[in-house]
């Protein structure tokens, strides 16, 4: 699994970079949002939430996924189907070339 983009992988613990804690201290100190980062919560929000704390009840870091364009899927898909049956056809002609011979005899 790959650690999100404000994590630094290191052995099998996650560390923030640099950068990222000079951006967390930085929206901390200017008490500002920051879109998909920061939020903030006044106490009547926090008790809104029923004092929860967990960040997605007030950051929404949910990010669109690209529509798929299926057409081009498709096409990628039959110009694979195509690849494989050349390769097939190549490899059994090769196959069909090969001499048995009888490993038993010396």
């Amino acid at each position: 699994m790959t650690p999100p983009k404000n994590l630094k992988r290191v052995k099998k613990q996650n560390r923030l970079t640099d950068d990222n804690i000079d951006k967390i201290i930085s929206a901390y100190r200017e008490r500002k949002d920051v879109d998909k980062f920061a939020h903030v919560a006044d106490l009547d929000e926090i008790k809104e939430n029923e004092f929860n704390l967990n960040i997605p009840r007030y950051v929404d870091t949910f990010e669109e996924e690209p529509p798929i364009d299926i057409s081009a899927v498709e096409q990628e898909l039959a110009d694979l189907d195509k690849q494989i049956a050349v390769a097939e056809k190549e490899f059994n002609e090769m196959k069909s070339q090969l001499v048995e011979t009888n490993q038993d005899e010396k």
